[in-house]
């Protein structure tokens, strides 16, 4: 189905029905307010377009390029060799592309791996640096059995560094320093005359082989880049298909003749529009799959880093449905008029156990017997949007028919458009973040002050 505030896309669809004021009375947006602020995107959508044409923003081209790809394979392929745990070192966006493409896979839900998936090595991510975790799981691993995967663009990331030379430091006292350039990759920038690179010349002193890091993509932008594909390919997805989804998505801007028909615009117009004219600061990403929930944590990052400046910007909140309905559904539906949910939903009927007729009967939840537990999770979600309308918060649907690699290629670019197009559309700048390094610089400090 189609219409002014609908956008079909070959992957998914779109609709903010749920954000204008038929819809959810005086608490949405006139359409009139609305097609304003979509027209203001304009201008941005059709810069977009000269940068795909100009190449000045290599995002919109990465789906095309294959080279890193191969180069990525054949890297993981020599270092998994006799592996049993692959261990992915990195911080913020060099680490949440990633988790998010190997939860597709199954990665961090027990007991959904496929029996191929099975037979590959174990990943594991250490996002978040911690001393005392770091400690007991360089103690507890293998290391003879396990590789590390360290990424940094700069080179410089103080918290892999840390953890780059805490587990080089144990696999020496292992006595497998020999072993080194066998067990550990790096993913960083190219070697630059004059430009500090401390990951790069680390690895270099012990000989092991570094991927390059584009240098024209960073951090939260970086998932389809080979630091969010090389997870990808460790968890035995199609690195390729993930680009393809995400081409989708760039041939749909160059082939829109206006900003109503480009579902990221409508949805960088709609979340700007709720925040100026209605007061809207904090915007829910809620998905209704397990698959999806490292999505809602890597559009967190996505959203708040590149639109918290200057005084603008709204405050995104992870979720994930069903569980969410039952810890924080209570504020979005009765609490402060101030949010904005994205219900993500992936058809989902037919789909699990079904629940015994009789059994239910004994519980007394008659209405769940015959239904399959995916025909429960289809309900849930499709009453989500509704109980919400009722209520007259603002809410948006996106709708998955198949959960796959070309699929999530496209919602990732989708949202990073979308992010982009509504940082242009507040006058900031989507790809600094200032604030962070301020408090990089000041970390240092700290540190240098107590050695």
């Amino acid at each position: 189905m189609q219409d002014g505030h609908r956008h079909e896309e070959s992957a998914f669809r779109q609709s903010i029905d749920g954000c204008l004021e038929g819809a959810i009375g005086e608490y949405g947006l006139a359409p009139s307010k609305h097609s304003a602020w979509v027209d203001r995107i304009a201008p941005h959508v059709e810069t977009l377009k000269d940068e795909y044409l100009t190449g000045k923003l290599p995002l919109l081209r990465i789906a095309e390029e294959e080279r890193d790809i191969a180069d990525a394979e054949a890297a993981y392929a020599k270092l998994s060799e006799g592996a049993k745990t692959i261990v992915f070192f990195g911080t913020g966006g060099s680490s949440l592309g990633g988790e998010l493409f190997a939860q597709l896979a199954g990665w961090n839900i027990a007991g959904v791996a496929l029996p191929g998936q099975r037979n590959r090595p174990r990943t594991r991510f250490y996002a978040n640096l911690d001393g005392a975790t770091l400690e007991s799981v360089l103690k507890s691993l293998e290391l003879a059995s396990t590789r590390f995967i360290v990424t940094s663009k700069s080179g410089g990331t103080a918290e892999t560094l840390a953890q780059a030379i805490a587990a080089l430091t144990a696999v020496k006292a292992a006595g497998l320093e020999a072993e080194i350039p066998k067990l550990f990759l790096g993913i960083t920038e190219p070697d630059k005359p004059g430009k500090a690179n401390g990951l790069r010349t680390l690895f270099a002193k012990f000989g092991i082989p570094l991927l390059e890091h584009h240098t024209g993509i960073g951090g939260r932008f970086s998932c389809l880049t080979n630091v969010g594909l090389m997870p990808a390919i460790a968890r035995g997805l199609d690195p390729r298909a993930i680009r393809r989804g995400a081409k989708t998505v760039i041939d749909a801007l160059l082939a829109t003749g206006k900003p109503q028909d480009f579902a990221p615009a409508v949805g960088a117009a709609t979340a700007v529009a709720l925040s100026k004219e209605k007061g809207i600061k904090t915007l829910v990403m809620m998905p209704y799959n397990d698959r999806l929930g490292r999505l809602a944590a890597w559009f967190v990052q996505l959203w708040a880093e590149s639109l918290g400046k200057g005084g603008e910007g709204t405050t995104p909140l992870g979720a994930l449905g069903p569980l969410d309905q039952h810890s924080q559904l209570q504020l979005f539906m009765d609490g402060p008029r101030d949010h904005y949910l994205t219900i993500v939903r992936v058809a989902s009927e037919g789909v699990g156990p079904r629940i015994d007729r009789d059994l239910a009967a004994i519980a007394g939840a008659d209405m769940l017997g015959g239904h399959t537990v995916g025909d429960i999770v289809s309900a849930q979600s499709h009453a989500m949007p509704e109980a919400l309308a009722q209520a007259g918060r603002p809410v948006r649907t996106i709708d998955i028919a198949k959960l796959d690699e070309k699929t999530i290629g496209a919602i990732v670019m989708h949202f990073m458009i979308e992010t982009i197009l509504a940082g242009r559309l507040l006058g900031v700048d989507p790809f600094d973040q200032p604030g962070v390094e301020l408090a990089k610089v000041l970390t240092k400090e700290r540190l240098a002050k107590g050695a």
